[in-house]
């Protein structure tokens, strides 16, 4: 599944955000990179114990539990906490795919996060950068990525993907991964599509009867996929 989610951050929250990291202090982002990414990663990232990186995060988890379609799409049972990185004139973040388990590490124990799916949260808008597009490979071929500030890009973990270096300009942007509660991606398709289909047909025919039993359906499903 590879799934844009629109508005989960408004103009006035991305504007808030982009005041605060005017003034962040960011480091090498390759802190968080694993032996392979090392080599293919050239951007700046906050760390994650830095008091606005946790900050600006609750703010993004609290965005993300209002948005109904991310929530049906993931069906998240873990978010790691949203990190912020930051790509200036040449950088770039070469193929790679995202390691399997993350560390939660913003309370004792650290909680490990099985990494189903990547999410990208653009904060910048696509005119104030050139390059710098999300590109996943999926099964109907390449995806580029360039979305509009406060807008989030959904995909699986298991893809590879890379950053297109900067040419013009600074692209800001929160990053972070999920571990989802339903752990097969195909049945999480199936799920989200029936879910789509259940919600277009209670606005298009609220007195269907059978919505009741395609409900039903939906969480019966949910009941036998489901890892809690």
């Amino acid at each position: 599944m590879i799934l844009h989610v629109p508005k989960v951050l408004s103009e006035a929250q991305v504007s808030e955000f982009r005041r605060r990291l005017a003034q962040a202090d960011w480091v090498d982002g390759r802190i968080t990179a694993g032996h392979q990414s090392t080599l293919a990663k050239h951007n700046l990232q906050l760390p994650e114990a830095n008091p606005l990186a946790r900050e600006l995060s609750a703010a993004v988890l609290a965005a993300l539990e209002r948005n109904s379609l991310f929530f049906a799409a993931a069906l998240p049972r873990y978010i790691f906490p949203p990190l912020f990185n930051c790509y200036r004139s040449g950088n770039g973040f070469r193929n790679h795919i995202d390691n399997a388990i993350r560390y939660d590490c913003s309370n004792a124990p650290a909680r490990p996060v099985r990494t189903d799916l990547s999410v990208t949260l653009f904060l910048s808008a696509p005119e104030e950068y050139d390059g710098g597009e999300l590109v996943i490979e999926g099964a109907a071929g390449l995806h580029r990525v360039k979305l509009p500030a406060g807008d989030l890009m959904l995909y699986p973990a298991t893809s590879v993907h890379r950053v297109e270096p900067i040419a013009r300009g600074e692209r800001l942007a929160s990053f972070f991964w999920l571990q989802s509660m339903v752990r097969d991606l195909g049945e999480r398709q199936l799920l989200f599509d029936l879910d789509q289909t259940i919600q277009k047909l209670s606005r298009e025919r609220p007195d269907l009867s059978a919505m009741i039993e395609l409900t039903g359906v939906y969480h019966n499903l949910l009941r036998r996929w489901t890892e809690v």
